[in-house]
């Protein structure tokens, strides 16, 4: 019997230093990134718009999406705060992306290799 209750007491510490201690850091850091909110900061929220914070209201702010679009978006939905390292990165990732799976886009078909052609009279098969 000692056995089987020491063996639930490790598994209970095991979840508590695996699932609820990892949340209530990211909770605690998803309070003090709303708390820290300011006019001019970059955010993006959980939905993906980037925008510039235009006024800090108790539980929403106003984004200028674009020049002369505002809207207006609750707090909790603000995922973080864009850096300028951020979107550095995300240009680079943008500028590698461009191709599609590494491909070159001047490549030219490999000998043998034949390329389906297109015209009105053949309908395209998705599948």
């Amino acid at each position: 019997m000692p056995t089987g209750f020491l063996i639930l007491i490790v598994i209970l510490v095991l979840m508590w230093v695996l699932l609820i201690r990892p949340q209530r850091r990211r909770q605690t850091a998803q309070s003090q990134l709303l708390s820290n909110l300011e006019v001019g900061d970059e955010i993006v929220t959980a939905g993906g718009i980037y925008g510039r914070i235009e006024e800090v209201e108790d539980a929403d702010v106003m984004l200028e999406i674009a020049p002369g679009t505002r809207v207006r978006v609750a707090k909790r939905a603000i995922a973080g705060v864009v850096t300028e390292e951020d979107e550095e990165a995300a240009a680079e990732e943008d500028e590698e992306g461009e191709l599609d799976e590494g491909e070159d886009a001047d490549a030219e078909p490999v000998e043998g290799e034949e390329t389906p052609a297109l015209d009105a009279s053949t309908p395209e098969r998705h599948g």
